[in-house]
């Protein structure tokens, strides 16, 4: 399994607004992926920034591959981004898992 992770943030106005465009994007896009295995967002206050935390399970690379193209280590941006002054960090973090059973 891989983690791919991804961090970005907002000026605290747009935090809202960001967190709904964030869902509807990178959040449902990627769960529409054959091979996601789920998307969690952790969000954290910092000064007059909200900082984003998404990360994504997937199957293997080749699913990674479906939901981001060939150069997946780039982080998948939206057209909207902008509007709500997003600094995203231009590269992601994938790490390969093992999926542990509970006893």
């Amino acid at each position: 399994m891989i983690v791919r992770t991804w961090h970005g943030c907002v000026p605290l106005e747009h935090a809202e607004g960001f967190a709904a465009h964030l869902d509807l994007t990178g959040v449902r896009h990627s769960q529409g992926i054959e091979g996601n295995k789920g998307a969690f967002v952790k969000r954290v206050t910092q000064g007059s920034w909200e900082h984003f935390f998404l990360a994504t399970y997937w199957e293997d690379v080749e699913a990674v591959k479906a939901f981001a193209g060939n150069d997946y280590h780039v982080a998948v941006t939206y057209l909207d981004d902008d509007k709500f002054r997003l600094l995203s960090d231009p590269y992601v973090f994938q790490h390969e898992v093992e999926v542990i059973h509970p006893l």
